[in-house]
């Protein structure tokens, strides 16, 4: 079997390194015999994926992606540069939103996760209106809720952008709703999302790794790296396969009442790990993939 390849992040400063947030990462994979390239996200990011992949010469490698963020519409641009030389990603454009974006992944995980409703929002543009946010929550029904876009949350801003205590409180989900989208600026990514709020007891979230399935590494999530709770994974590893992405997270959490609920999926080439795990058993599994 050939060996893996990778795309990691280069150092904006070095560009001949890996990003320093990845180069332990970088390092794990090429301890394994791993293939590893370094493309500029800060070009890709601005739509120059010809300079982005600049270092990454002509061939028929089949790449995974592993770096920061990147818009579904950029990760597009890079699949398609990718091919333009003969390479090729292992997870897709499609794939890749699906996993990424919480209107990709919810109705394969709707019985685990809490409910949720979305409305699309494009970059730069005004805050839904009281009505429009009214209408969005209503299938929620009353009770507390969650503020997102389709990725990520502002939690470390709970009471200001993220949680609002009664939904049909309308004017109070308007003002929570128009400071997220605010303070989001250009990292809105996709819309606005409505969750429902389900209280979990304390103890951290678990990340989930899953590469062509099956659960390869649970480690803490990154914002609790000190806490890795052990949750079940049958039912989850079952939404998982039905999702059909190849590598994929689950974050989950212990509610209140005892069930463990998903609280996100997400891509895992752009999933963090926690601070101190330098992806070595990651890495390793990767190859066999």
């Amino acid at each position: 079997m050939p060996p893996a390849s990778f795309l990691f992040c280069s150092d904006p400063l070095r560009p001949g390194r890996p990003d320093p947030g990845f180069a332990h990462e970088a390092a794990a994979a090429r301890a394994t015999g791993a293939r590893v390239e370094l493309i500029d996200h800060d070009a890709l990011l601005a739509g120059n994926a010809r300079a982005a992949l600049g270092r990454v010469g002509e061939g028929s490698a089949a790449y995974w992606y592993r770096g920061w963020m990147v818009p579904p519409d950029r990760y597009e641009t890079l699949e398609r540069s990718l091919a333009e030389r003969g390479h090729s990603l292992l997870t897709g454009v499609y794939a890749y939103r699906t996993a990424h974006e919480l209107p990709g992944w919810y109705a394969t995980f709707d019985e685990l996760t809490p409910k949720s409703v979305w409305c699309s929002l494009p970059t730069g543009a005004a805050s839904p209106s009281s009505a429009a946010l009214a209408r969005l929550a209503a299938p929620l029904g009353p009770g507390p809720g969650v503020v997102k876009d389709f990725v990520k949350s502002r939690k470390h801003e709970w009471h200001e952008a993220c949680f609002v205590p009664e939904l049909a409180d309308t004017a109070r989900l308007s003002a929570v709703v128009a400071r997220f989208v605010e303070l989001q600026e250009d990292f809105l990514a996709g819309g606005v999302v409505l969750r429902a709020y389900e209280p979990f007891v304390a103890g951290g979230e678990a990340r989930v790794w899953w590469v062509d399935g099956r659960p390869v590494r649970v480690t803490a999530h990154p914002d609790t790296p000190g806490q890795a709770p052990s949750p079940p994974l049958d039912a989850v590893g079952e939404a998982v396969r039905r999702l059909g992405c190849r590598w994929v997270t689950t974050d989950l959490a212990l509610r209140e009442d005892g069930a463990w609920r998903v609280v996100e999926v997400g891509d895992g080439q752009v999933s963090g790990l926690p601070a101190g795990d330098d992806g070595e058993a990651l890495f390793a599994a990767l190859p066999a993939a």
